[in-house]
């Protein structure tokens, strides 16, 4: 063989050891994946109307798909009704293999997982792009739950609020704050969720509810350049942020004299006010013209 040929041979030689080589990370990485993912999934309480997919390792006539009735069990080969409606997909392997072993086999292995989440589900209201009833899947976070619904609108106030049903009550339909006493319910900072701070990104429970509302709006007038309401979607935007948002003060404004027209118990309340202080949701803030 030429030294040419020699040469190409070891770069095709290379390129296969790198392929083989890629091609076990990947399966390495899959293998080291599986164990995880089944863990959290291993969590999720069994409800009526979930579908589940129950394989029993080299015994096909006992795998396959399994409704689970209104009352919470289901018929299993062998076995005869079982009560399941409760239980975590963790418990009802345990429990299987158990009623397999006594009689029937020894040791059996099997796995139990959802097909179709049936029985838990979440209610996602106010502005995200489709609200509605979502199944409650696995370890669903509040993140995955608000992606479900399209993710917030652009009028999107920074701040969701996630209320949970008191135990035992069942519910047709959303809970919104109103309804929910302080200790059901939790607020949770909508940028800070988006922008991955894990603190923020609460597992959901069977009856969550999660509000995320429409942004209030404040008032700009006098000596800006687009004078108007704007929405304040964040609890902390200054008087100096707001201003921006209408444009900026014009040349004839006196910044050093703005105040803040401001509803306090029912009264409207004029107050002084400085570029960086916090404005809240239905404040007016007026830039009068500076003295000639």
């Amino acid at each position: 063989m030429t030294a040419d040929g020699r040469r190409r041979t070891g770069v095709w030689v290379g390129v296969a050891r790198r392929l083989a080589l890629g091609g076990l990370v990947a399966v390495c990485a899959l293998v080291t994946a599986m164990p995880r993912a089944h863990a959290q999934a291993g969590d999720y309480i069994v409800g009526p109307q979930d579908v589940l997919t129950i394989t029993v390792w080299d015994q096909t006539d006992l795998s396959g798909k399994f409704s689970v009735d209104v009352d919470g069990s289901f018929t299993f080969p062998l076995i005869g009704r079982v009560q399941v409606g409760g239980l975590s997909l963790r418990d009802l392997e345990a429990m299987l293999k158990a009623r397999l072993s006594d009689g029937y086999f020894k040791d059996p292995q099997l796995t139990v997982g959802v097909e179709q989440y049936r029985s838990q589900r979440i209610f996602v209201v106010g502005e995200v792009r489709s609200p509605g009833t979502y199944a409650l899947t696995g370890e669903m976070t509040l993140l995955e739950a608000i992606s479900k619904a399209g993710s917030a609108t652009a009028t999107a106030s920074d701040e969701v609020v996630v209320v949970r049903p008191p135990v035992g009550r069942a519910l047709n339909g959303p809970l919104l704050p109103t309804q929910a006493a302080g200790e059901n319910s939790v607020r949770i900072n909508l940028r800070d969720l988006q922008s991955g701070v894990e603190s923020q990104n609460m597992k959901l429970r069977d009856g969550d509810s999660i509000f995320v509302p429409r942004a209030g709006s404040v008032y700009v007038f006098g000596q800006v350049k687009n004078p108007g309401a704007y929405l304040l979607q964040s609890s902390e935007t200054t008087v100096l942020q707001a201003l921006s948002l209408a444009g900026g003060v014009t040349a004839r404004g006196a910044t050093s004299r703005v105040h803040i027209v401001r509803m306090v118990n029912g009264q409207k309340t004029e107050i002084k006010t400085k570029l960086g202080d916090l404005v809240r949701v239905g404040d007016t803030i007026i830039v009068p013209e500076r003295f000639l």
